[in-house]
């Protein structure tokens, strides 16, 4: 009887082990990561930065929100809107929870939550309340005029005063590392040229330390390559005016 490792054989008792070490991905089809967004979206850009931190390939599909691909209608049926994260044809809707999906499958490289269960509860509470008052209240500002936008500018400027607070003298929201807070955060930077300019503010000079932590924020690669350039948005802010005849 022939007794040499055939093929299959080996097969059979290398797989499990490899398993066992966690090589799984190794052994199966390439992902196929696709992204569905919109250029200007603060809540897109959180998505491109989960991605670019874990160095996952994607495939980029800009929407026309205007008129939505069957694609987008057919991923996202409840809420028709970006981003929507499909990751083997199946998708994932709302830019926090597609963050978390990310960082909970490709776990192997730069972790965005934490690892202690309070510390990512804390994590969860001040992203959703990024994303509960400084998009609304960032919107009021450039969407309002006179005393209305005054009073639009003091509840925005209160909110990053408050997450100022939070932040405090740490590098980064959850320490000296770079993560879940600061993805929900920093896509809003592209923004402040635009709030700033339609609101005669500064942002700089309420919030030193804030702009602070932006910077070593846009030093990271992934944050700097997702974010679009702050004119840019500006332009397409001033478009939204005139389209809703805010001038």
């Amino acid at each position: 009887m022939d007794n040499s490792l055939t093929p299959l054989v080996l097969k059979r008792l290398l797989v499990p082990t490899l398993l066992h070490l966690g090589f799984r991905k190794t052994l199966t089809m390439a992902d196929e990561v696709v992204l569905l967004d919109f250029w200007p979206s603060p809540f897109g850009m959180r998505v491109r930065i989960a991605l670019a931190e874990k160095g996952i390939k994607y495939e980029y599909k800009e929407e026309d929100l205007r008129n939505k691909s069957p694609l987008l209608l057919k991923m996202n049926p409840v809420h028709k809107q970006i981003p929507v994260l499909i990751h083997n044809g199946k998708p994932v809707n709302e830019s926090l929870i597609a963050v978390q999906y990310i960082d909970e499958v490709w776990k192997d490289k730069s972790p965005i939550l934490p690892s202690d269960p309070y510390q990512r509860a804390l994590a969860r509470f001040w992203a959703d309340y990024i994303d509960k008052k400084i998009y609304v209240s960032g919107k009021k500002v450039w969407q309002t005029k006179g005393e209305e936008q005054e009073e639009a500018k003091k509840e925005f400027i209160g909110h990053l005063k408050m997450l100022e607070g939070e932040l405090g003298d740490k590098a980064f929201f959850g320490g000296e590392c770079f993560g879940f807070v600061d993805v929900a955060l920093v896509p809003f930077y592209s923004w402040f040229y635009a709030y700033e300019t339609c609101g005669s503010f500064s942002i700089e000079a309420e919030c030193p330390k804030l702009m602070a932590w932006v910077k070593r924020c846009m030093q990271r690669d992934s944050v700097a390559k997702s974010l679009p350039d702050q004119h840019k948005v500006y332009d397409f802010v001033l478009q939204l005016k005139k389209k809703f005849g805010i001038e």
